[in-house]
């Protein structure tokens, strides 16, 4: 009994190609005010060997070299990446108190929209 059902199915979706097809517009769940969260050590290094390597090497425009490069370096390094991980830290404290205000605003928002919103709704009748 299926056999039928499912080529109907088929042939409909050879037919009406775009019809069949449903897309799902979803809400991003991300707030799009919220403080950005900051880059780690490697992120930081990175973006300065970027900047440094297209001064000293203008012709290589090889995205994925470069990250490869750097990715090396990156592994191959140990008390030199302290000023990268200082910077990382500081960073994450200014992100923290960042979002410590960002909550407490939209709790402060909520806090403001619900005692606005709650309406006595129960009369006393006689």
């Amino acid at each position: 009994m299926r056999g039928p059902k499912n080529t109907v199915i088929i042939a409909e979706k050879k037919l009406h190609p775009n019809t069949t097809k449903k897309t799902k517009n979803k809400a991003s769940s991300k707030n799009s005010v919220a403080p950005k969260r900051p880059p780690s050590a490697f992120f930081i290094f990175m973006e300065q060997f970027r900047r440094d390597n297209k001064e000293n090497f203008p012709e290589n425009k090889s995205a994925s070299a470069i990250a490869k490069e750097g990715g090396v370096i990156w592994k191959s390094m140990t008390e030199s990446k302290a000023p990268y991980v200082a910077k990382a830290a500081r960073k994450k404290a200014e992100y923290e108190i960042a979002i410590k205000q960002h909550n407490d605003n939209l709790n402060d928002d909520a806090m403001e929209i619900s005692s606005s919103s709650s309406i006595n709704t129960h009369e006393d009748v006689e």
